[in-house]
């Protein structure tokens, strides 16, 4: 069974935010909700890198192992989704996780967050595939589908990539390769002080 992983290529991303974009109209996101947004470090300095985050749907999700009400589960192709029907908006998943994922459509007084929201990996939740219920909790279920998240899809540059991990570390390997990198990689001789290989 293939495992679905995430990656994106900050020698790629250009910071234009199509995948935050897509993401949003494709599942109708509520306002104030990202699902997914583009962080960059360095900005307009030399070294400036850009980075698509989203739910990284990791292998031992921190989410999962701190909600007290186990609203969490994980699929066959080890995507990390969520129950909002069992969700009590107590904020644990989002000080848990080190990406930001888990996100609240409301602050009010004495922590009324609403139930949370993250990015499902376009695979939806745990109603019947792709029934107008499912879509209204969590958006288009496009693994049902067969197709992959479209914010990687729509990715010009593509940088971000989604789908099996093992082909996604493949594609990504080609690139290093290609561009020249291994132990001249970037940053190499400014950890060391002296050229790569010298």
């Amino acid at each position: 069974m293939a495992r679905m992983k995430f990656l994106c290529d900050a020698e790629r991303c250009i910071e234009c935010n199509a995948c935050v974009t897509a993401c949003k109209n494709e599942h109708e996101v509520p306002w104030g909700i990202n699902r997914r947004r583009v962080v960059t470090i360095n900005d307009g300095k030399p070294g400036e890198r850009s980075i698509s985050m989203a739910c990284m749907h990791c292998t031992d999700a921190p989410c999962m192992a701190v909600c007290p009400v186990d609203c969490f589960y994980k699929t066959a192709e080890g995507v990390v989704l969520h129950s909002k029907d069992l969700c009590i908006g107590c904020g644990y998943c989002f000080y848990a996780c080190p990406f930001g994922a888990p996100q609240y459509p409301q602050v009010g007084n004495f922590g009324s967050r609403g139930k949370m929201d993250k990015c499902t990996f376009c695979a939806g939740g745990p109603e019947d595939d792709m029934t107008p219920i499912e879509y209204e909790k969590y958006g288009a279920n496009r693994l049902a589908e067969g197709k992959l998240p479209l914010c990687a899809e729509m990715c010009s540059t593509k940088a971000l990539l989604a789908g099996d991990g093992d082909i996604i570390a493949d594609i990504y390997r080609e690139r290093v390769v290609r561009r020249g990198y291994g132990s001249g990689a970037w940053g190499w001789s400014t950890a060391y002080r002296d050229r790569a290989g010298a």
